[in-house]
């Protein structure tokens, strides 16, 4: 099965919908390539569904949703850190830590990567400077530059959108940024971290804060619920601190797949209780 295509207004029912459409006769693997889920507010969910899923985890021995969201950005942590300076700092005082105690962790966390992207000359500060970058593009004036993106691209590049001079096109309508997960040369597994393999985030004419994820694969019961709600969470905190709105988040996924027995997945995708009031 090949290509389908999600537009919900939050996490949960996109996650359900995109469960839905794998779930389908003459799937037998329930799997799909180049998948498109779109999310409206992905920081949003329906607590119903996230109860009952969460509940579905506990029993089958998969991580909370929580603690899937948290390795892509850590919402109590940084509720708690008055800047995203300090919570860069205060992450990356205990990522090492985060890597040992969880065998999950031991090749890195995602939101590890986004404030420690292993640099040629050390780790890398993508957060800070992502946020830094928007806020300043989206105060001026002028026309802004647009970046066309290939994952090639080193957070260490001075932006292009943020050069002076020179012959650059403006584009008054749209402007790009990029963060890169995947590390050449470092990451060579054929499995595991890191699936996500690239974010990118686009600044529209009415300052609000868009953004795609890029994902080699996704398995939708262990990691795309909590993937999804880490990613809306992100992408709150940057348009929060970059003094813009935050947008819609779109997750491509080069194979998605339902992985393990359906039989408890499907009463929360047809939305039957399955929780004792």
């Amino acid at each position: 099965m090949s290509l389908f295509i999600v537009d919900k207004a939050n996490t949960s029912l996109a996650w359900q919908e995109a469960c839905l459409k794998l779930d389908v006769p003459g799937n037998p693997k329930r799997d799909a390539l180049h998948t498109v889920v779109r999310i409206a507010n992905a920081a949003a969910e329906d607590p119903q569904v996230r109860a009952e899923f969460d509940q579905m985890r506990k029993e089958r021995g998969y991580a909370r949703i929580e603690t899937v969201a948290n390795t892509l950005f850590p919402a109590e942590l940084a509720a708690v850190s008055r800047t995203p300076e300090e919570l860069v700092r205060r992450y990356r005082s205990m990522y090492p830590r985060l890597c040992r105690i969880d065998r999950g962790n031991k090749t890195g966390t995602y939101f590890g990567r986004i404030v420690a992207y292993p640099g040629e000359n050390g780790p890398v500060d993508q957060l800070t400077a992502l946020i830094d970058r928007i806020r300043r593009q989206a105060a001026g004036r002028g026309p802004m530059t647009a970046a066309y993106e290939m994952d090639i691209a080193h957070p260490d590049d001075e932006p292009v959108s943020d050069l002076t001079g020179g012959d650059h096109v403006a584009d008054a309508d749209t402007n790009t940024w990029s963060a890169p997960v995947h590390a050449a040369g470092k990451d060579n597994g054929l499995r595991g971290f890191p699936c996500l393999s690239h974010c990118s985030f686009q600044l529209d004419r009415d300052r609000v804060l868009h953004a795609v994820a890029l994902y080699r694969s996704h398995y939708m019961v262990n990691r795309a619920y909590g993937n999804y709600l880490g990613l809306g969470r992100l992408l709150a905190y940057l348009a929060k601190h970059a003094e813009v709105s935050p947008g819609a988040l779109t997750v491509i996924a080069g194979h998605a797949q339902i992985e393990g027995d359906i039989s408890a997945l499907r009463p929360i995708l047809r939305g039957q209780a399955r929780l004792v009031a």
